[in-house]
């Protein structure tokens, strides 16, 4: 299960998940659905409709990009030895997150932005493969670069690269 899986850390992590043959559940706005179903997810959920930390089911693996309920009640959602992966975590979740690692038998991991040349490497063959690509959702020209970074912030955004590719495109045309 992938909360947060519309944005560019989530789309990315959809697809290399599916790479792997992970039957992905995706959990964004409605807005984001179809794109989510066009790169592969097995289900979606809407999460202004439906809340994942309060239905009966439970997942292997909950990856999150947001963070947006409360630790308890994602970890609960988890089956026995199941992981929960936090992506840039708060302080506060790797506290409680080494906790609960500590005290169940759920694992709680933290992952950070990385520069790690392999993971590049293996995310770059794997776009060359046509395994992963970017969703581009709107293209900015650089003047607008400040109306592209608020529309960023806003949430709406489908995927991040789409600033960064115009900018490749101006560059290198």
């Amino acid at each position: 299960m992938l909360n947060g899986a519309g944005g560019s850390i989530g789309s990315f992590a959809v697809q290399v998940a599916k790479n792997y043959g992970a039957n992905v559940i995706a959990v964004d706005s409605k807005s984001k659905l179809e794109m989510l179903r066009s790169i592969g997810v097995y289900e979606d959920l809407d999460y202004t409709v439906e809340d994942f930390t309060k239905s009966d089911k439970s997942y292997n693996v909950i990856f999150d990009v947001v963070c947006n309920k409360s630790m308890k009640n994602v970890i609960s959602r988890l089956n026995l030895n199941g992981t929960y992966l936090v992506v840039n975590p708060t302080l506060l979740h790797m506290i409680l997150g080494t906790w609960a690692s500590k005290t169940s038998d759920k694992k709680v991991l933290f992952q950070f932005a990385s520069d790690n040349s392999k993971d590049l490497d293996h995310l770059k063959n794997l776009m060359e493969a046509g395994k992963i690509r970017s969703v581009i959702d709107k293209v900015y020209p650089l003047d607008q670069a400040v109306e592209a970074h608020r529309y960023v912030e806003s949430g709406q955004k489908k995927d991040m690269w789409h600033c960064l590719c115009n900018i490749q495109n101006l560059l290198y045309n």
